[in-house]
């Protein structure tokens, strides 16, 4: 039997794909016999940025253990924002709470880069690791104890190991939460050097994150139901700003609108880790989130970071049976994939009920995690970089 073409392939070229090819690539002998399959490639941010091209419009809020990780296989990129304390309210009620990087004893809670800019890092990375590239999305199916691709035009191959990473929609819990998510850039008369916010409305949750590209600057994902949305991204500026400021505030002072509004549809999908014995589903394709707290890439890189620990071993012996590391793997992500699904589901959808008492109960519990730190570390840890094992 003829053996197979790579060890690994990894399907999908975004961030948590080819962060997780990266670390593989660092652990291997032949980097080559790792593929990172993906269209990517052919519209990488440095193509797409030329004339008439459209960038993509989010920024991304990375945590500190995430900016670790990036900056370990060097691909932080070089345009950020740092995030040292982060603001939490509630529309209307009282109590609020800070959460600050001195307390958790690291330099900043986090950081916001955009997205073009943090996936040009990572591909320039993988261009200089040796890891083979292949652009496309070809069909798969197991066969014969490893994973077989038949692409449309080319040769066949096959991999011992296939890696689910961006574009796949996970398949089992599903939720629609009846809102969208509203990106916009705005300009602060009154700016604050490394603070963030979330404030939580009736409509949904509205963050306010500092922006790479100027100190004055702030993206903003407001969430809502998808006619306030569409309403909203219709508006002309000052009716947008004068809504916005309505429900933000002049904590940054007067607000200008930047740049054009985008809309994307929110809902939580979570499928297993582990597919089948020989395919694991890590990133978007294990799990998609709400927006709140920004934790859905976070914790696809914890996903890429650990099977990328798990396999190591097997990467020395490839020849030798991988399922049972990958069933470990699948066993020690649960708790992290669905105590964070939990806090992002949860948040979200108890502050925008309309129920007074709920809200009450929302702001004493903001208030209490303000004047006890004891009370607000586990959530700030979980955010801050997940539940590792």
């Amino acid at each position: 039997m003829k053996p197979p073409t790579y060890d690994i392939a990894i399907m999908g070229a975004g961030p948590v794909g080819s962060a997780l090819a990266l670390m593989l690539a660092a652990k291997s002998r032949e980097p080559d016999r790792i593929a990172l399959i993906g269209q990517q490639f052919s519209v990488a941010p440095a193509v797409r940025s030329g004339a008439g091209a459209t960038p993509d419009p989010r920024t991304l809020a990375l945590n500190q253990g995430s900016r670790v990780l990036l900056e370990q296989i060097q691909a932080w990129p070089m345009e950020s924002a740092d995030i040292r304390t982060v603001h939490v309210s509630q529309r209307g009620r009282l109590g609020r709470t800070l959460i600050e990087h001195a307390e958790l004893n690291v330099p900043r809670l986090g950081s916001v880069a955009a997205y073009d800019a943090v996936l040009r890092s990572l591909h320039h990375a993988v261009e200089r690791s040796g890891i083979t590239l292949i652009d496309g999305a070809p069909p798969q199916h197991v066969h014969g104890g490893c994973v077989r691709f038949e692409p449309d035009s080319g040769s066949a191959f096959s991999s011992r190991l296939l890696v689910q990473s961006d574009g796949a929609r996970p398949r089992g819990l599903e939720r629609q939460y009846d809102q969208h998510a509203l990106l916009a850039t705005v300009r602060a008369a009154r700016p604050r050097s490394g603070w963030a916010y979330e404030r939580f409305t009736r409509q949904g949750p509205l963050a306010f994150l500092p922006h790479p590209h100027g100190e004055d600057l702030y993206s903003i994902v407001w969430c809502s139901p998808p006619d306030e949305a569409q309403r909203r991204i219709e508006q002309e500026d000052d009716a947008f700003i004068t809504e916005l400021q309505a429900s933000f505030g002049d904590r940054l002072g007067q607000l200008r609108n930047v740049g054009v509004r985008h809309v994307f549809p929110l809902s939580l999908h979570a499928g297993p880790s582990l597919v089948n014995p020989y395919t694991i589903a890590i990133g978007n394709a294990a799990q998609t989130l709400h927006p709140v707290a920004g934790q859905g890439l976070n914790l696809g890189l914890r996903d890429a970071a650990q099977l990328a620990q798990a396999l190591a071993p097997w990467l020395v012996r490839p020849e030798e049976d991988a399922a049972p590391l990958m069933s470990a793997y699948a066993r020690r992500r649960r708790a992290d994939r669905w105590i964070t699904m939990g806090v992002t589901d949860f948040l979200p959808r108890v502050f925008s009920t309309g129920n007074p008492l709920v809200e009450h109960a929302g702001g004493l519990a903001l208030l209490a995690m303000d004047a006890f730190a004891p009370l607000r570390a586990p959530l700030a840890r979980q955010l801050l970089q997940g539940l590792r094992s």
